[in-house]
């Protein structure tokens, strides 16, 4: 279980975890499926927020509503490149955002809002979270 692991690295307060019926909806919104690392995540806790209410993790319903809106968005489909390779699932607090791609072996990015830039941070959503809350990963 990921909930304990995640305990040690800081502050974190967990949601409930979230139902077959939530990520079967998120999924369906998205229209594919959640990389596996996130989706069991979930499960576990839908939802992670840090220190200072910081989302770490978004719940179901928050990943499916940004993530259609990042794509559906005319004038971010002016500004940046196209997010449909990317499923975001938390944010730095400055505006920038993490996402998984949804290619390959589904690494976390960081996604700079000003620049377009998209930066490898973590092989797993588990290690961008500890490298988040130890202070390893700054954006």
């Amino acid at each position: 279980m990921h909930v304990e692991e995640i305990q040690r690295w800081g502050t974190a307060t967990f949601n409930s975890p979230a139902s077959a019926n939530a990520l079967q909806a998120c999924e369906a919104r998205l229209g594919h499926k959640l990389p596996d690392h996130l989706r069991q995540l979930l499960a576990e806790t839908n939802g992670i927020e840090g220190e200072y209410g910081l989302a770490l993790l978004w719940n179901t319903e928050r990943i499916a509503e940004d993530n259609t809106r990042f794509r559906k968005n005319v004038d971010f489909r002016r500004l940046y490149m196209p997010f449909v390779g990317l499923v975001f699932f938390a944010d730095a607090g400055n505006g920038d955002q993490f996402a998984l791609s949804l290619g390959g072996n589904h690494e976390v990015y960081v996604w700079n809002h000003v620049d377009d830039s998209r930066m490898w941070v973590a092989p797993t959503v588990i290690r961008y979270l500890e490298d988040w809350m130890t202070g390893a990963l700054t954006v």
